[in-house]
């Protein structure tokens, strides 16, 4: 079997394999696509292809649309040459079932991909020629959040962009300058039609972040003459140029060996995966769990496709919020964090083998239900107990999802205040209950203090995660040693400056009366090796 469109021609060795086929008329749809584009997308990636493109391709299917998707790649020009076009801008979507099955699709709805370059002609002119066309109804981005940052961590503008301020529209040379430039063609040549820019990346605030970006971009360009305060203004209203906000949940990880294994034994020729000069891993295939959730702001100023038919939540921004805070402060995100913990703690390599772990999986619903659902922000359009039994039934225990503790531990300073912190806040707030009635929370951060000793439960040293301020939140740690004798006000002595920072932990745990708790828990768990295995037996059990 060939990915392209001619290989597409043999239907019968494709169904001989269980593979799905598109149900439209893909010829036509280029057709319709490159006439009157709805919906362009930013970020060739593995995510897009197992999620948007796969929105499009339904839309497609049930013939509630009759384009197709166009996406363009500014940062890794080799997915575009090495994934995309040797394959006609097909792709195999291989979605890993919790109980242990696949599902193979074969997704057609991409009519054209795009490297976003002026110094590639013709793409740019293909590229330009969309934004002028007045039936552009959506520009969409997974770019990651980095991608949006104009400045670096001391407030400065980042040297790309002040290149790109000097250079104007013309001699730009970052994707998000590329992006203003396309839009003032559109500006300029398709009478100020609207355009709804929505960034489907997975960070807090992603359209306000996007929003940022460009209007700095374009204020900077005001100032130096190169664009027209009307131009600035044309940005700046909603009512032509709108930045949703927007929530979206699908793991998507690299392409697996054994998921190109499986289709080379299939059949499929050139399934080899291909890592870029810049480190991207691509395929001609995406393998991506089942379970996805995109809920979006709904301003669109020009329209959009009917993707709530496709399984796209709308709502307005409060709701959108409610949905990440679910997701972040209770749902998925502390689940995540505690099993990084002591997963690293107890030797653990991967997320799914945790969960048979008896402790762990008791904990993590100690964590989501008995903590975090009494106070759960509940967004009315998902349920989130039903969220919550998703991700602990199926999503965490999927085999498929090659998602290690040591990956997510990474910056975990950085997470603790949203992941738990709230919770805390949420309880003191509450008349109802109090922050007493919290052991499991206390428990994760007393956890994390002994993670970062970087000594593991049977006394081997282990390589503590990558994150901004371990070294300063190593030395509170770094005078306690496992098996040592401490009384918990030497202990409390030790680690009183970390437990009272409410930056790292949301509140100051003095302050709300958690630390002693923490400073106990913390004590059983470094009481020698197989310490942390006990703790959690007496805790959970």
């Amino acid at each position: 079997m060939t990915l392209s469109d001619k290989g597409l021609r043999d239907a019968s060795a494709w169904q001989a394999g269980n593979y799905t086929l598109p149900r439209f008329d893909r010829a036509r749809m280029i057709a319709a696509t490159e006439k009157n584009p709805a919906w362009i997308h930013f970020g060739a990636g593995n995510i897009f292809r197992a999620f948007q493109a796969t929105l499009a391709q339904k839309l497609l299917d049930d013939n509630l649309c009759s384009t197709g998707i166009i996406v363009g790649e500014g940062f890794d020009t080799e997915i575009i040459e090495k994934a995309y076009r040797p394959f006609d801008n097909l792709s195999l979507l291989v979605t890993l079932k919790a109980d242990g099955t696949i599902s193979k699709t074969v997704v057609a709805s991409v009519a054209s991909s795009l490297i976003c370059k002026p110094t590639v002609k013709d793409d740019w002119n293909a590229l330009t020629a969309v934004f002028r066309n007045k039936s552009l109804q959506m520009a969409s981005f997974t770019i990651t959040e980095k991608g949006y940052a104009t400045r670096g961590a001391d407030g400065a503008f980042l040297p790309i962009y002040k290149t790109d301020f000097e250079a104007g529209p013309d001699g730009a040379t970052s994707f998000l300058a590329h992006l203003c430039a396309l839009l003032h063609e559109r500006y300029i040549h398709a009478e100020k039609q609207p355009l709804a820019l929505v960034s489907m990346d997975n960070c807090s605030h992603n359209g306000e972040k996007l929003r940022e970006a460009v209007a700095t971009i374009v204020s900077e360009w005001e100032k130096r003459g190169f664009v027209e305060h009307d131009f600035v203004n044309y940005i700046s209203s909603p009512n032509c140029i709108s930045f949703p906000w927007t929530m979206i949940d699908k793991i998507t990880p690299r392409p697996h060996p054994d998921v190109q294994k499986q289709l080379e034994q299939d059949g499929l020729e050139s399934a080899q995966i291909i890592v870029t000069d810049k480190h991207t891993y691509t395929a001609p295939f995406v393998n991506a769990e089942e379970p996805q959730y995109l809920v979006v702001e709904d301003i669109f100023p020009n329209g959009r496709p009917p993707l709530e038919k496709a399984g796209v939540y709308f709502c307005d921004r409060e709701t959108v919020n409610n949905v990440e805070r679910m997701k972040v402060c209770t749902c998925l995100n502390p689940l995540h964090t505690t099993l990084a913990v002591f997963g690293c703690l107890l030797g653990h390599t991967l997320i799914a083998d945790e969960m048979k772990d008896t402790e762990l999986n008791a904990l993590v619903k100690k964590i989501g239900y008995s903590e975090g659902l009494p106070v759960v922000t509940d967004p009315k359009i998902i349920n989130p107990k039903k969220f919550i039994d998703e991700v602990i039934n199926v999503r965490l225990p999927n085999q498929f999802m090659p998602d290690t503790p040591q990956r997510i531990a990474c910056d975990t300073s950085q997470k603790l205040s949203i992941r738990f912190g709230e919770t805390i806040k949420a309880y003191c707030a509450d008349a109802t209950l109090t922050v007493q009635d919290l052991t499991y929370i206390p428990l994760v951060f007393a956890g994390w203090c002994r993670y970062l000793m970087g000594i593991d439960d049977e006394g081997k040293q282990f390589a503590v995660s990558p994150d901004p301020l371990l070294e300063h939140v190593c030395k509170f740690v770094k005078p306690v040693a496992l098996g040592g004798t401490y009384t918990e006000a030497q202990l409390d002595a030790f680690l009183h400056p970390l437990l009272a920072d409410a930056f790292i932990f949301g509140v100051d745990l003095y302050k709300v009366h958690l630390a002693e708790r923490v400073v106990q828990h913390f004590s059983k768990l470094i009481a020698g090796t197989g310490a942390v295995r006990k703790t959690l037996q007496k805790y959970v059990q």
